[in-house]
């Protein structure tokens, strides 16, 4: 029997993945990515406020809000609402899983037990690497401390930009092997590096653009990205830079430096071609040079001009391909979120100790693991 045909007739392989989803950014989507890797169909399931203000602290997030990200996220097949904190085996039985899969560091309830102590006794339980530099406590400091500690004035962010990261997010759901390298196809701009799920549009298919800052990527995001998507067949994300970002914008913005900013945009299920760096202003290379631009999408918000002054979207109105997408007034923003931050400053920099503090227990904990994982391998 051939391969292809024993992928047709096996069960698929089940994984569970479970967690908070605070701010949902790239370092989830990649142990999301990690963890559909292992198997056929992914499952997540999402704890909910009550359970994680008992065993972490408050979320930024609401928990409507944490189940829409995560639902929103390309590899995730299912997600489950208000699972449990601890996971147990009767969890992964009752959704038919065949293991459930954590970053490798320990999480651990509020007194002090490890939260997937179970299913590692019942051999259900695999790891996928922790990505460094992210974390949603990271990120909430970032709006505590308001600095501009994540990128730095005056030099590219692209050129900080991992391509062998880059490259796992780009790969096509179906197994293609096109990767995302750095390029120079919009030599106008900085060094563009463009990431892909490694497919084309199809001929016939109408190419949608959007552009934006996607800063602390949401659910308002989101929802503008599936009626962008809507509008079309094959979506085309421009993500700017931060020097360009916090000349517009001023203050510390963006809050996320582009690396951050483009993965968290490449993960979701709707967008099919992101380009980092991109211009702020539409430009021709934009609209025909890699890809013939049937539209080019906002917000129905106002636009802040570009640095000369101008409308950023000048040449697609004269073009006859530009038209406004419907913000629906329940979305959140990121001004918002920094809103939620700042008005609870008191109720988050105590998260922020006791997260500290956890962080501290779970670290003593993983190498008193490792070291049984030692002595078990050399017995």
């Amino acid at each position: 029997m051939s391969k292809t045909d024993d992928s047709a007739t096996r069960k698929p392989v089940r994984v569970w993945v479970d967690g908070c989803f605070d701010m949902m950014h790239y370092g989830h989507a990649n142990a999301l990515r990690q963890a559909k890797a292992m198997g056929d169909v992914l499952v997540v399931g999402v704890h909910s406020d009550a359970e994680i203000a008992k065993n972490k602290g408050p979320t930024v997030m609401r928990e409507q809000e944490r189940y829409d990200a995560v639902a929103a996220c390309k590899w995730v097949d299912q997600v489950v609402p208000n699972a449990p904190y601890n996971t147990t085996v009767e969890i992964l039985k009752e959704y038919d899983i065949d293991f459930c899969v954590h970053g490798d560091d320990i999480t651990t309830m509020a007194d002090g037990t490890d939260c997937y102590q179970a299913v590692k006794d019942a051999g259900l339980y695999r790891e996928c690497k922790r990505t460094q530099g992210v974390s949603t406590t990271e990120l909430v400091g970032r709006m505590l401390l308001m600095t501009r500690d994540h990128h730095r004035r005056g030099e590219s962010s692209i050129a900080n930009v991992n391509a062998q990261e880059l490259g796992s997010f780009s790969a096509s759901l179906s197994g293609a092997k096109h990767r995302t390298t750095i390029s120079h196809c919009l030599p106008t701009s900085k060094r563009i590096v463009q990431f892909s799920e490694g497919r084309e549009p199809k001929e016939g298919d109408r190419v949608v653009y959007v552009d934006g800052t996607f800063d602390l990527f949401h659910i308002g995001h989101i929802e503008f990205l599936k009626r962008a998507k809507a509008l079309g067949d094959f979506l085309i994300v421009g993500v700017h830079d931060d020097q360009t970002v916090n000349a517009i914008k001023g203050s510390n913005f963006p809050l996320m430096n582009l690396h951050e900013r483009a993965l968290s945009v490449l993960a979701c299920r709707y967008v099919d071609e992101v380009i980092i760096g991109a211009p702020y202003s539409v430009t021709e290379d934009i609209l025909s040079k890699e890809y013939h631009v049937h539209t080019v999408a906002h917000g129905n918000t106002s636009t802040d001009p570009d640095l000369d002054g101008k409308d950023p979207y000048q040449l697609a109105k004269e073009r006859g391909v530009y038209t406004e997408i419907e913000n629906p007034n329940s979305t959140i923003t990121t001004n918002g979120i920094i809103e939620r931050i700042i008005q609870n400053r008191v109720m988050f920099e105590q998260r922020q100790r006791r997260k500290n503090a956890k962080a501290e227990l779970e670290s003593q904990k993983e190498e008193e693991e490792k070291k049984k994982k030692a002595k078990a391998t050399q017995a």
